[in-house]
C-alpha cells in the first residue's frame, strides 16, 4: 500500500516518530503499477489524511489529466556514464592519490569532460552503510550485530570444474579461501561451477562459503571418451586443428600411435588404424565442443543471476582455460551479456605458473611412440598456450583483469574479486549522445602519461529510444531500483519504522518526504502540472529481491496549495507486510516534466 499525505511540519513529525501508521495490505511487484491515487490539499493544523481514504470533493474535469499521456510530458533524462577505475603501479600497488584533474575519458575517442568525480574507500562505504542505517527509527539504539551491513558488491566466484583437473581444483578452492577472509561487510559472494552440479546463492556467511569451497572437485560431462585405454590419446585441440583446421599433420601422428597401442605395430592393420583414428578424432571435437557449450550455458546463466542484484557486480572465473574451436560466437555472446548487465569478469588461470607439459596427463597412461613424441609434445604445448586466449577474451571485453603465471593463486582471487582499497569513479555525460542502443567504446587514460595499469570498463551500451515515453520511464526507474548509486536531483529523504504483528510478521512503513520546490511543474489553467512515480523496493541482507510497489501521483496543484506545499514538503507512506530480519530499502522517485530523479538506500531490522 502506497499512500499519499499533504502534511505540515508538526503533522509530518509526529508521524515519523510515533504515529500509528493505517493498515495496509502486501503491496504488488514493482511491475505492477497501482492506480494513481488523487492527492488531496489540507491545512497545516489538520491531521494527515491519505488520498486512498479520502476522495477530493470535486472532481476536475478530465482535460486536465490528459497531458499525462502526451509525448510532451516525459522528456530524457541526460545520460550519465559512470565508470570505475582501479589504478596500479608499474610493482601492483594501488595508486591513492589521484585527482580528477589527472584523468581524461573518451567516448569513441572523442575527449568528454569528466562533470563527476568521486574517490571509494572502506571509509566511504562505511559511512554509506551508517547513513542508511539512520533512517530506521531507533537506530541509534541498536547494537553493532543488529544494524544491517548493506549490500553493495556482488561477486560471482565461478569455478570451471568441467574444464578443471585434480590438482587445479585443489588449488584453486584452497586459494579462494584468501578471497573470502578478505570480505567486508558489504561483500555478498556466491558460488558456482559451469557443470551447475555447484551452487551456493550470494551470501555474507563466511562459514557456508569455506564448506562450498571444500566441494569443488572436476566434474567434467562428456570428457575423453577413451579415457580408460587412452588409446589412441586425441585431445580437444587436435581435434580441432585435424578437422577444422585441416591440419594434415595430425591424422598421420594419430594413426601411427592406434596402430601401436592396438595393434602392436602391425603394418597390415594400417587401414583400420586410419579409420580407428579418424572417429576417435571426430569423437574428441564432438566431446570438446560439448563440454564448452555446457561452460557457455552455465556462465549464461551465473551472468543473468548476478545481473539482477542490486550493486556492483564482478565474476570471477577460475579455470585451466579451454578452446574456442568454432565457438567464437558463444564466447562474444557472453562478453555482450556481461557489458549489457554492467559486469566485470575478472579471470585467473587455475593451472598457476606452469611449464609445457609435453609429456601429457600424468593420471593416463602415455601412449606416444618415438615416432610420434615430437609432434604430441608440439600439440599439447600450443594447447595450453591456446587455452588461455578465452580468459584474457573474457577480461579484456568487460573491462576486468586475467591473472595468470603465477603460483600466488590466493592473490589473484583476492584481488579479482576483493573490493580494492582505493578506487575512482569518474561520469561524464556524452556528448551530442544517438539514443540507438549500440555499444560505445571507452578509454580512460591519465593526463600526465604516466605508465600506470588502467583498469576500467571498456564500454557501454547507450540507452535505445523508446517511442513510448512511459516506457522510457519505467525503464529509467527500473535501472535506478537495481543500482546502488544515489541519485539527488531531486530532495527526497525518507525514515522507516515496523510494528510487529505477532511473532511471525511485521508493518513496515516508509515515510518519505520531497521538497517541491526542487520540481519542475508545468505551469497551465491556473494549476502546477506534474506526475511522480515512486518505486519502493525492499531486499533482503543478501540482495535478494523481496517486495515492491510502484504508484503514479498526480499533482494538478492550484497557487494556495503548492505554496502551503512548498513550506511543509509532500510527504508520503509506503507499507509492506514482512516476516523478522534485515533488510535493505531502495526508494526510486522520478517526476514527468523535468525528468529529474531521486534514489536512495534506507536499512531496517526487524528482530525476531
Amino acid at each position: 500500500m502506497l499512500a499519499f499525505v499533504f502534511m505540515g511540519t508538526a503533522a509530518a513529525r509526529a508521524q515519523q516518530t510515533g504515529g500509528t501508521p493505517a493498515s495496509g495490505q502486501p503491496s504488488g511487484t514493482l511491475q505492477q503499477a497501482a492506480q494513481p491515487a488523487a492527492p488531496t490539499a489540507q491545512s497545516a493544523a489538520q491531521p494527515a489524511a491519505s488520498s486512498d481514504a479520502q476522495q477530493p470533493k470535486t472532481a476536475e474535469p478530465k482535460a486536465e489529466l490528459s497531458s499525462k499521456d502526451t509525448s510532451t510530458t516525459f522528456k530524457l533524462r541526460v545520460n550519465l556514464v559512470q565508470v570505475k577505475v582501479i589504478v596500479r603501479d608499474s610493482k601492483g600497488e594501488l595508486v591513492r592519490d589521484l585527482k580528477r584533474e589527472d584523468f581524461q575519458v573518451y567516448d569513441q575517442g572523442k575527449l568528454q569532460a569528466i562533470s563527476t568525480f568521486d574517490v571509494e574507500t572502506a571509509e566511504t562505504r562505511k559511512k554509506r552503510m551508517e547513513e542508511a542505517a539512520k533512517t530506521q527509527q531507533g537506530a541509534e539504539e541498536q547494537t553493532e550485530a543488529d544494524k544491517v551491513a548493506l549490500p553493495e558488491r556482488f561477486v560471482a566466484l565461478v569455478f570451471d570444474d568441467i574444464h578443471l583437473q585434480m590438482q587445479d581444483a585443489v588449488f584453486a578452492r584452497n586459494s579462494a579461501k584468501k578471497l573470502v577472509d578478505s570480505m567486508a561487510p558489504s561483500d555478498r559472494i556466491g558460488i558456482f561451477g559451469t557443470s551447475e552440479q555447484l551452487k551456493l546463492e550470494y551470501t555474507s556467511d563466511k562459514a557456508a562459503l569455506m564448506k562450498t569451497l571444500e566441494q569443488v572437485l572436476p566434474r567434467p560431462k562428456m570428457g575423453k571418451t577413451n579415457s580408460v585405454t587412452n588409446c589412441p590419446d586425441v585431445t580437444h585441440y587436435m581435434a580441432d586443428q585435424s578437422i577444422n583446421k585441416s591440419d594434415p599433420t595430425v591424422l598421420p601422428v594419430v594413426a601411427s600411435e592406434t596402430l601401436q597401442c592396438m595393434f602392436q605395430g602391425n603394418p597390415q592393420m594400417a587401414q583400420e588404424a586410419q579409420t580407428i583414428a579418424q572417429s576417435a578424432l571426430q569423437q574428441a571435437l564432438i566431446a570438446g565442443d560439448e563440454d564448452n557449450e555446457y561452460t557457455y550455458r552455465a556462465l549464461e546463466d551465473v551472468i543473468r543471476r548476478l545481473g539482477s542484484m542490486p550493486g556492483e557486480r564482478v565474476m570471477v572465473l577460475a579455470s585451466p582455460g579451454f578452446l574456442l574451436s568454432m565457438q567464437f560466437l558463444d564466447e562474444m555472446g557472453i562478453i555482450d551479456r556481461a557489458n549489457h548487465a554492467g559486469i566485470v569478469i575478472n579471470t585467473v588461470d587455475a593451472r598457476g605458473l606452469y611449464t609445457p607439459d609435453i609429456l601429457g596427463d600424468i593420471s593416463q597412461m602415455n601412449t606416444d611412440t618415438p615416432q610420434t613424441a615430437s609432434m604430441k609434445a608440439q600439440f599439447r604445448t600450443q594447447e595450453q598456450f591456446d587455452d588461455a586466449f578465452v580468459l584474457s577474451d573474457f577480461a579484456n571485453g568487460t573491462g576486468g583483469t586475467f591473472f595468470q603465471n603465477s603460483n600466488d593463486l590466493g592473490t589473484g582471487l583476492s584481488r579479482a574479486g576483493a573490493a580494492p582499497e582505493v578506487s575512482y569513479v569518474l561520469g561524464f555525460s556524452p556528448q551530442n549522445q544517438k539514443m540507438d542502443g549500440k555499444y560505445h567504446t571507452i578509454k580512460v587514460a591519465l593526463t600526465d602519461k604516466r605508465k600506470y595499469n588502467i583498469q576500467a570498463r571498456r564500454g557501454y551500451y547507450a540507452p535505445r529510444k523508446v517511442n513510448d515515453p512511459n516506457e522510457q520511464a519505467k525503464a529509467e526507474i527500473q535501472e535506478a531500483v537495481f543500482s546502488q548509486d544515489e541519485i539527488q536531483e531531486l530532495p527526497l529523504d525518507f525514515q522507516t519504522q515496523y510494528f510487529k504483528i505477532g511473532d511471525a510478521g511485521a508493518h513496515l512503513s516508509v515515510v518519505s518526504r520531497i521538497d517541491v520546490k526542487g520540481i519542475h511543474f508545468r505551469k497551465a489553467d491556473g494549476r502546477n502540472f506534474d506526475d511522480l512515480t515512486v518505486a519502493t523496493v525492499i531486499f533482503d541482507e543478501n540482495g535478494n529481491f523481496v517486495t515492491g510497489g510502484e504508484k503514479i501521483l498526480e499533482m494538478r496543484l492550484l497557487d494556495k496549495t503548492f505554496d502551503r506545499l512548498a513550506h511543509t514538503g509532500l510527504v508520503m507512506k509506503s507499507s509492506f507486510e514482512l516476516k523478522p530480519g534485515k533488510y535493505m530499502v531502495r526508494q526510486v522517485v522520478r517526476d514527468s516534466e523535468g525528468a529529474q530523479m531521486a534514489a536512495k538506500n534506507g536499512a531496517v531490522v526487524i528482530p525476531y
